[in-house]
Order: C-alpha cells, then sequence, then structure tokens
C-alpha cells in the first residue's frame, strides 16, 4: 500500500508554462497560462441562442429534417477530441433548451430528474440540496462541469450543484453515463453532467436566427474534413443586445427574481446575470420552528472574443445560498443550518485555423462551508466550517489526418482545504473571516493525468480507443492507466449499434479520508475507487420516431464505504475500501414527434417516454453493519407530453415513477422499506414575441413520498412567474 506523502503547505502556482504560444495566444498580445498537453473538454456549442420564439414555437423556415440536422451537428461529450452527436461512439443524452424551457422546473436539478439513468436524491426544493448519481452510483462518483470546466468540490459530493446560473441561462445539459475517465479524469467513476450556458453570439447569420458559421467544415467545430469556399467560414460580425427579468412567486413564502443582459459588439461579446431567490419552507422542527426556508442569490458573467483565427472564452460566477437543513445530517437533530459559498473562474479557448487544434483552459474555484447542527448555537456544539481552492490547466489538442482523427493531452488539477475538522494539523492556523476562530487542519493533493485517443471516423462507421494515465501526490500511488474502447455502427438509414468498454476512478473525498467526529473514523490511507464497464445498444431514427435501448455491466472494487463493527468494544463507523459491487441494468427510450405522426391535428407536438432498470449485488461484509445500504433507483420510468393550444398556449405534462432499493431508520428506531411513488409536474405557458406568463404545478396529486429517509418532499406546489424580453 502506497503510503501518502502529505503537503501542508499550498504549492507555487504556475507562473508561465509557454511563452509563445500558437497563433490563438499570439494574438492576445500577452503571455498566457498553458499547461501540458490535457483532456479535451466541451467548451463551445454552435447552437443559436435566440430567444424570440416561445419554447413551444418553431421557426416556419425551419422544417424537422434541418432541425435534427442541427442537433447532430452539436459537439457532445463523450471522447476527448470533438466528434459531432450522430457521429459519436457513445450514446450521450441531451436535454435541449427547448425541453428545458418548456420544464416545469425551479433549478438545473429539477431538470436532470427527467434524465433516465439519473437518481435526483433532493433534501430540499429550489436546488437546496441534492445529491445527484448515475446508474446506481453516488453523488461523490460524477464529475459536475460547466461548459465544459470541472466544477466538482474535493471536500464533499452534497454541494456539487450550486451553480452560478439560472435555468434561464442553460442551451443544453449534456449527461454522459458510464466511466468516463479518458475524458475527465478522476471523480468521473460512473459518468459526467456537463451544463452548457447560452451561447454568445457576436456574429449572426444573415437570417438573424443566431450564428450558423460553426457548422462550416474549415472551422474548429467541423467533425469532418469537407471542402468549402475559401471565405465561407469568415463570420459575419454585428452589434446586437438584449434584456430579460424575470419575476415568481409561490407556495411556502418562494419569491425569486432574475435579470440577463448581452452586448455585442462586433468580435466581443459580454453576457451578465444574477438572481436572488428565498423560501419560507414547508417543514417544522419538533420545537415548531420552520426549518427548511431558503434564501440564496446567484450571479455570472460570461464574455467572448471571436475572430476568424481564435475564440477566446471567460466566466466569472458566483453562488451563495443559507438554508435550515432540518434532519439532512442526522435524524436526531432537526434544527441544523448551513450556507455555502462557491465561486468559480475559467478562461479558455481555441483555434479555428490551421491543422493542429488547441483548447486550452485555466480554472479556479473557491468553496466555502459553514454547518450548523443546532442553528445558531455554537455554544452548544461548535460549526463546522470549511474552504477549498481548487485550480487546473488543460491544454487539450487534437489533428485530423489520414487516419481519422487523434487526441492527446494532460490536465493538471490542484486541491487544497482548510477546515475546523478535515485533514492534517497546520503548522500556521489559518483565520475564519468574521469568526473568533481559526482553521486548524487543511490538505494539499494534486492531480496529474495524461490521455491519448484516437478516433477513425468510417462512412457507417465510428471507433474511437485510448486511456487516461493518472497520478496523484497525496496517497504517493504511480502512474495507472485505465483503457477504454468504443464503437459504433450504422445499419442502413434508420439503424445504428453501439458497443463499449471503459473504466475508470474516482479519489477519496476529504470527508471520506478525515471526518473522524461524531462517532466516525475515517482512513487517511483509503484507495481511489475504481470501475470496469460493458455496455451494448441500439439507436433507431424515422421520421418522427427516435428510440434506443441499451445493457450495461459495471463492476465496481475498492468502493469507500463506511463500516460498524458491533462487537467492537467501543464500535465506531469507520471509512473502508472493503466493498465490490456488481451492477446490471438496461435502459429504454423512445420520443415521437406527434405532429409528423398524426399530421391530421396541431395540438399534441411531443411525448417521450423512458424506463431504466438496475440490480446490484454487493460483496457481503459478514457481521459489519454499513451505512451503503445500496439505495438506488431499482425501477425509474420518466415521460413527458408536450401540447399547444391558440398558437401560443403551451402545455407540458411530466410523470416519473420512482421505486428505490433499500432501508431507512426512523426516529423511533424502525426500519422502512423505501416506498415506490409517482409524481406528475404540469407547466402552463403563455408564450408572446416580449413576455411570457406561466404557471406551474410541481408534485401536483400533492404525494407524500422520500428520497432519503426521515426527510419528507414538499407536496403541491404552485408557482406563477412572468418573463419580459428586450431586444
Amino acid at each position: 500500500m502506497y503510503k501518502p506523502q502529505f503537503n501542508k503547505r499550498r504549492p507555487i502556482l504556475f507562473r508561465h508554462f509557454i511563452r509563445k504560444g500558437y497563433a490563438l495566444f499570439a494574438c492576445l498580445g500577452r503571455e498566457v497560462i498553458i499547461g501540458v498537453l490535457s483532456v479535451a473538454t466541451l467548451q463551445s456549442a454552435s447552437a443559436a441562442t435566440d430567444d424570440k420564439k416561445s419554447s413551444f414555437e418553431e421557426r416556419p423556415d425551419t422544417t424537422r429534417t434541418e432541425r435534427v440536422h442541427e442537433l447532430d451537428e452539436v459537439e457532445v461529450t463523450g471522447t476527448s477530441a470533438p466528434l459531432a452527436l450522430e457521429q459519436a461512439a457513445r450514446m450521450v443524452t441531451v436535454l435541449s433548451r427547448e425541453e428545458i424551457q418548456s420544464s416545469p422546473a425551479q433549478s438545473i436539478n429539477d431538470l436532470l430528474k427527467y434524465a433516465v439513468g439519473v437518481d435526483v436524491r433532493q433534501r430540499g426544493p429550489i436546488g437546496t440540496q441534492t445529491d445527484i448519481a448515475i446508474r446506481g452510483g453516488t453523488s461523490e462518483q460524477i464529475t459536475i462541469l460547466l461548459n465544459g470546466i470541472n466544477i466538482c468540490d474535493p471536500q464533499t459530493g452534497h454541494n456539487a450543484f450550486d451553480f452560478p446560473v439560472d435555468v434561464s441561462d442553460i442551451e443544453r445539459i449534456e449527461v454522459l453515463e458510464g466511466p468516463a475517465g479518458r475524458v475527465y479524469g478522476t471523480s468521473s467513476l460512473v459518468g459526467a453532467v456537463n451544463i452548457v450556458t447560452k451561447s454568445l453570439t457576436p456574429n449572426p447569420s444573415p437570417s438573424g436566427e443566431g450564428s450558423d458559421y460553426s457548422l462550416c467544415p474549415q472551422s474548429s467545430h467541423c467533425s469532418q474534413n469537407s471542402q468549402c469556399s475559401q471565405n465561407s467560414h469568415l463570420p459575419n460580425y454585428t452589434n446586437a443586445q438584449s434584456f430579460d427579468i424575470r419575476v415568481e412567486g409561490g407556495s411556502f413564502g418562494y419569491l425569486s427574481v432574475g435579470g440577463r443582459a448581452s452586448v455585442s459588439r462586433g468580435v466581443w461579446s459580454n453576457l451578465l446575470s444574477g438572481s436572488l431567490t428565498r423560501s419560507d419552507g414547508y417543514l417544522r422542527s419538533a420545537s415548531g420552528h420552520l426549518n427548511s426556508d431558503y434564501a440564496g442569490g446567484k450571479a455570472f458573467y460570461q464574455g467572448m472574443y471571436d475572430d476568424d483565427a481564435m475564440r477566446l472564452r471567460w466566466h466569472a460566477g458566483l453562488s451563495t445560498k443559507s438554508f435550515g437543513s432540518n434532519t439532512f445530517y442526522s435524524a436526531k437533530f432537526d434544527e441544523q443550518y448551513e450556507r455555502t459559498t462557491k465561486i468559480y473562474t475559467a478562461v479558455y479557448g481555441e483555434n479555428k485555423l490551421g491543422w493542429f487544434h488547441f483548447r486550452p483552459s485555466v480554472y479556479w474555484n473557491r468553496n466555502i462551508d459553514r454547518f450548523e447542527l443546532i442553528r445558531g448555537s455554537e455554544e452548544k456544539v461548535p460549526f463546522n466550517y470549511h474552504c477549498t481552492d481548487v485550480f487546473g490547466v488543460h491544454l487539450n489538442s487534437y489533428f485530423d489526418w489520414v487516419g481519422g482523427r487523434t487526441a492527446i493531452g494532460a490536465e493538471f488539477r490542484n486541491e487544497d482545504i482548510v477546515s475546523g475538522n478535515l485533514g492534517e494539523p497546520l503548522h500556521s492556523p489559518k483565520h475564519i473571516s468574521g469568526t473568533d476562530r481559526d482553521y486548524l487542519y487543511g490538505l494539499n493533493r494534486s492531480n496529474l493525468s495524461f490521455h491519448l485517443e484516437h478516433n477513425v471516423l468510417l462512412d457507417r462507421m465510428t471507433l474511437s480507443a485510448g486511456f487516461v494515465a493518472v497520478k496523484n501526490t497525496w496517497n504517493g500511488m504511480p502512474f495507472t492507466f485505465y483503457p477504454g474502447v468504443d464503437m459504433s455502427y450504422r445499419v442502413g438509414n434508420c439503424w445504428k449499434i453501439y458497443a463499449s468498454y471503459n473504466s475508470s476512478l474516482r479519489m477519496p473525498s476529504f470527508t471520506e479520508l478525515y471526518y473522524s467526529v461524531g462517532g466516525h473514523k475515517a482512513d487517511k490511507y483509503l484507495q481511489p475507487e475504481e470501475m470496469r464497464a460493458v455496455e451494448c445498444g441500439v439507436k433507431y431514427t424515422v421520421a418522427g420516431v427516435s428510440a434506443k435501448a441499451c445493457v450495461f455491466h459495471h463492476h465496481l472494487r475498492n468502493m469507500i464505504d463506511w463500516v460498524l463493527d458491533p462487537t467492537a468494544a467501543e464500535p465506531v463507523w469507520e471509512s473502508v475500501n472493503r466493498t465490490r459491487v456488481n451492477s446490471i441494468g438496461t435502459e429504454i427510450r423512445a420520443d415521437f414527434d406527434l405532429r409528423r405522426l398524426l399530421s391530421s391535428q396541431q395540438v399534441l407536438r411531443k411525448f417521450q417516454v423512458a424506463y431504466c432498470y438496475i440490480n446490484e449485488d454487493k460483496q457481503p461484509l459478514g457481521q459489519m453493519q454499513t451505512q451503503s445500504k445500496l439505495e438506488y433507483l431499482r425501477h425509474q420510468l420518466t415521460a413527458s407530453l408536450q401540447a399547444v393550444f391558440f398558437d401560443r398556449m403551451g402545455m407540458t405534462v411530466k410523470y416519473r415513477l420512482h421505486d428505490r432499493a433499500g432501508t431507512y431508520t426512523t426516529t423511533a428506531g424502525e426500519v422502512l422499506p423505501y416506498q415506490a411513488y409517482g409524481v406528475v409536474d404540469v407547466r402552463l405557458a403563455w408564450d408572446a414575441p416580449r413576455y411570457s406568463v406561466y404557471v406551474e404545478a410541481a408534485n401536483l396529486l400533492d404525494k407524500d413520498y422520500v428520497d432519503y429517509g426521515n426527510v419528507p418532499q414538499p407536496g403541491l406546489w404552485l408557482t406563477a412567474g412572468l418573463k419580459w424580453h428586450f431586444r
């Protein structure tokens, strides 16, 4: 076993990597921090972002075939080199802008509830706190990305979905299911979720409906090496500006206001958005206090410089929230409280000319957390304070040659924490701002990874194969290789079959390494979790119908678990690497364009239905008790229906059925199994060119249910809102 070599000092960040880079950075007129070659990330989208039409309305000059073609051209995660959705050998679920705008959702977490295979376990609404897992995994085992930038919190996965963007800022959401080590390195054990914000478009097409130059074969977005005229890829620069305002109110004292402004001047674009949200809450403690209240704010800025030779983007975001956490972490205490603040910054770019493509990025994220076991009573139980800083450098690169498309790269990521109880004792305690206390503990670790991948793109077949080599300074691990291969083949014009084998890892969180309070004893020598997975499936597409089905098998070893030996003199929960889990599952999804299939009517627009089944087999631990009860969704069914009345009035009805495996213990000591439940959500909207009025009902049938034991979810929640659009 490799013993950690603890680094108690923060390393000096990279000052200069390369003084003179490719033309991409020469144009900047200054030095740009560049890392060694890194994992390719999805940095930008070619989808247009004009909101002139409603979420239920389509451009009259756009046919269904054209829209399908546009979707297929969108680059998606799944490989290290960018590929169009239709070319990708691996299946990626994409929640489009149309689906997002028409969904009854208060947060990004709500949107993911209807992505089959994704397990959204809420402890509170409005995105208060949500654990999101993929295909029976845990919330620690997925990578969370914002515009392709890794924003995972190494302290814990509980607050990983504190995004600085509103639902209205999102262009699309991509869900990659299964190990994604060779694309995203550590933490992508069972998949990844990428939130893509609306594109800044300084150069709309002559039609005024957004940018179309990114589909040009000579641009950096192109997925094929076809020819076009010398100047067909050059953008048509124009000036534009827009301003949106949103106001919402509803049940339980819910109120949310937000706005977004964007300005484009030639090659420069800027977008700024912000929102404030609050709620009184829906749960009371035993003493009668409302303790599921919420107050939070978001701010997000995104800029872009885009000319003929290069595209440079940058963003900065802030998410802050305070919420009553009731019985979130312990059923014995029902007046818990938490406050989190997250800061996200990144700069990323790409060159458009030449045969060798660079996609570098540099980012820094900060996460601050304060937890109160007894709200406002630090004299009874001291508050827990944590602050993590994550710095990362990517340099993504790929090139096309006669043998296909090859991607090479590397990633450097440094994770640092100072805390009241996590880590090694600090030589010099650091003051906690706004308090009379100090951070007494801390830990610093760095991760370095290299990847190589090659894609063969034939007329009907796509083959992607490669590996990632990972080394982490914290536990002294040598470079370890995790290979993967994906293959797809198009049969005729309607069918596509695919198969894949992938492997990945997940480094332990700081909590799993050092949380040794309240009857817990962590092991700082924990090894990474590792997974191997195989998957095969088929996709069918014909006019008006799109369907896909797959089966998969996951083998997880060294799973990090908390176990207790009841025969010990002083039983405590210990973090260990003792568990192996085998998972077998299947997913089925079908989308129907009802306007094409039922051309005699124009009311019903789209119907979607999906189902996922998972069965997990956990290695027995003898007499040991375990906190990992494999509380996964054994059965998951989702359905959605869109309809339009009077041209401008649209309605979306969504249904989800969850049947969870596992049990939980009530405050009275009774062990109960999780009960299956079905929830209906509805959105009714009137969309005009300059404004939108809508009403939403979450949990329309007022069902009683829990995602976590002893944390009941709200019943019927009504929301009404108004949006104004200024161009």
